[in-house]
């Protein structure tokens, strides 16, 4: 078996987790998550902490999968996770308008873009963006399609980039 696997889930105080046929479902004070339980994988739960373990012993794949996918499942309805933009550029930037993001990005047009449900968008301030949720994937992917509007270019590096992220520059033309 995995060494991922064999790991066991706690479950924090005021998280619930519920294997339902094949649905397993994870409750906690931020929301509630569910994802569908693939053949071949037992969750046993005991006091809090929760055992994964392959149902046929030569045949653990999905097992580890599962785990790290329930641990992020836990992880988010009880702290959440988010993901921070930073805008890069002169005239660059962003705004609220009610759940809707407003973005500047230097096109001729502001671009408009409606949060999904479950995810909470903030401007801390104009060159900022914060993507918060409960479900990880769901934040990444948002956070992606936000960034997708303007990538950071590799010459000056505007446009709308991870915070932390490193873009990797190319020299100019010389002549």
């Amino acid at each position: 078996m995995s060494r991922v696997a064999k790991k066991p889930i706690n479950l924090p105080k005021g998280v619930e987790l519920n294997v339902q046929g094949e649905s397993v479902n994870v409750k906690g004070p931020k929301g509630a998550l569910s994802i569908a339980k693939p053949e071949g994988v037992d969750i046993q739960l005991d006091n809090g902490v929760a055992n994964l373990s392959p149902a046929d012993p030569t045949r653990d794949a999905m097992t580890g999968t599962l785990r790290a996918i329930l641990a992020n499942m836990v992880q988010g309805v009880s702290e959440g996770f988010e993901r921070k933009l930073e805008l890069v550029g002169v005239g660059y930037r962003a705004a609220m308008q009610g759940k809707d993001l407003n973005l500047s990005l230097g096109f001729s047009h502001p671009v408009l873009f409606k949060a999904p449900e479950g995810i909470t968008i903030a401007t801390p301030t104009q060159t900022e963006i914060v993507v918060s949720g409960a479900d990880k994937q769901r934040v990444g992917e948002v956070a992606a399609k936000i960034r997708a509007f303007r990538p950071p270019e590799p010459y000056k590096g505007k446009g709308v980039k991870y915070a932390g992220e490193n873009i990797i520059r190319k020299e100019a033309k010389k002549a």
